[in-house]
């Protein structure tokens, strides 16, 4: 078995530590967590859910009210209306 040198060494100590250091934004004090129905669920979670909800629903004023015709991209339009509500549900619901 051949052993790594100096700088090969601390080259994946570095990468260890950068791998690591994202998981401490799961711990209990930092992830905002709602319970439901017995059980804990990250709010992120919800806030994606209610994105996709308001996604369905730009959708369906669009068809309403023909605009569905007039817009190209319809896909990425209310993708992007769902992202602005999960956002701003996230930011004013659970933001510091």
């Amino acid at each position: 078995m051949r052993r790594l040198s100096g700088g090969a060494r601390i080259a994946c100590r570095a990468i260890g530590m950068m791998m690591v250091a994202p998981l401490g934004g799961c711990s209990a004090g930092a992830a905002p967590t709602i319970g439901l129905f017995g059980a804990w669920f990250p709010v992120w979670l919800l806030c994606a859910v209610i994105g996709v909800l308001a996604a369905c629903v730009a959708r369906g004023v669009m068809v309403g009210s023909g605009l569905a015709d007039a817009i190209p991209g319809q896909l990425a339009v209310c993708a992007a209306c769902g992202l602005i509500v999960a956002c701003l549900i996230w930011l004013v619901g659970f933001g510091h």
